[in-house]
C-alpha cells in the first residue's frame, strides 16, 4: 500500500496542473498553486502565481480568482473545474494497467463525486446557479446533502465489495 503514495502525489500534482492549464487557456487568474497542507516550508513565484510547498505532502490545490472564473461563460467555468479530472483520465488511459494508471483513475473517480468542495460538487453548483440564474439555497443544500449521501453510499458499497 505504501508503494502507491508516490504515484498518488504525482497524480495530485498532475490533477492541479490540469486546473492551472485550463485556467490559463480560459484567462482565469490563479493566485496560488500549493502542494501539501499546513505551515509553509517554501514559497516562490512563477510569473503571477505564488507557489507554496507546505509541511504535510498529502494534498495539492490551485487557488483561482473566483471573480475571474465567474466572468467566463459557463462552459469555460466547467472546463476549468473539470480539467483536473480530465487530466487524470488522460494520464490513466496513457499509462494502461499500471499502478500509476490505477491511482489516476481513482483520483478522477473520487473527484467527480458530488462531495462538498470536490470538483463534481463545484460543477453541480455552477450548473444549478446557471439554471436558476442566481444562488438558490434550497436546491444547493439539497444537492449538497443528497450528493454527499449518495457519494458515501457508493464508497461504502465499493469498500464492502472488496471485503
Amino acid at each position: 500500500m505504501l508503494s502507491y503514495i508516490p504515484y498518488f502525489l504525482v497524480a495530485l500534482l498532475l490533477h492541479e496542473l490540469g486546473h492551472l492549464a485550463a485556467a490559463a487557456i480560459c484567462s482565469v487568474s490563479v493566485r496560488e498553486f500549493g502542494f501539501g497542507w499546513g505551515r509553509k516550508l517554501y514559497e516562490f513565484r512563477l510569473g503571477t502565481v505564488n507557489c507554496v510547498v507546505r509541511v504535510l505532502p498529502i494534498g495539492a490545490y490551485v487557488r483561482l480568482d473566483m471573480s475571474d472564473l465567474y466572468k467566463r461563460p459557463l462552459s469555460q467555468q466547467i472546463l476549468v473545474l473539470l480539467a483536473g479530472i480530465i487530466t487524470n483520465l488522460v494520464v490513466a488511459a496513457a499509462t494502461g494497467g499500471t499502478r500509476f494508471g490505477l491511482v489516476n483513475y481513482l483520483l478522477a473517480a473520487t473527484n467527480i463525486l458530488p462531495l462538498y468542495q470536490q470538483d463534481g460538487w463545484k460543477c453541480g453548483m455552477l450548473m444549478l446557479r446557471g439554471c436558476f440564474q442566481r444562488k438558490s439555497p434550497l436546491p444547493e443544500w439539497t444537492f449538497t446533502l443528497a450528493g454527499g449521501g449518495l457519494s458515501f453510499t457508493l464508497i461504502a458499497a465499493a469498500a464492502l465489495s472488496w471485503i
